[in-house]
């Protein structure tokens, strides 16, 4: 079984978002979205892998495959194209909190913003704290 390449290392997120957002915009929005979500969480900003700022983490267990590892409950990576965010599940009984996010699309995993005014941060709140709270009751506290 191959092994997840993406881990949580000791990096400086605030330094990667210094030198990895490419916009004076897009580096304001990713300090705005490390405030939000570290006060919202109560978790400390983590880096996971080379791009990813995670808050909290879980062990999970693929249904699926004989994977398994430790990912962050949520997060966000400022990426070159949008804002990618880690902050929903893909469940069905979650589907109507995207209603209120705003301007957004979606990927497999994630939600990609242009900038964070184009969203509902109490949306976005809303969204996490059903995604934390689906994680934490399906795979445990870390």
């Amino acid at each position: 079984m191959a092994e997840l390449k993406t881990k949580r290392t000791e990096a400086d997120v605030h330094t990667f978002i210094n030198n990895f957002a490419d916009t004076e915009q897009k580096r304001k929005d990713s300090f705005e979205l490390l405030a939000l979500m570290q006060d919202f969480t109560g978790y400390e900003p983590r880096m996971w892998g080379p791009s990813i700022i995670g808050f909290g983490s879980y062990h999970y267990k693929s249904d699926r495959s004989r994977q398994e590892g430790d990912w962050p409950l949520v997060g966000f990576s400022p990426r070159k194209a949008a804002i990618s965010l880690y902050v929903y599940t893909g469940s069905p009984e979650h589907e109507h909190l995207l209603k209120d996010l705003g301007k957004f699309t979606m990927g497999k995993a994630c939600i990609y913003v242009k900038k964070l005014a184009d969203i509902d941060t109490e949306a976005l709140k809303r969204l996490m704290s059903a995604t934390i709270g689906f994680l934490q009751s399906k795979y445990g506290k870390n």
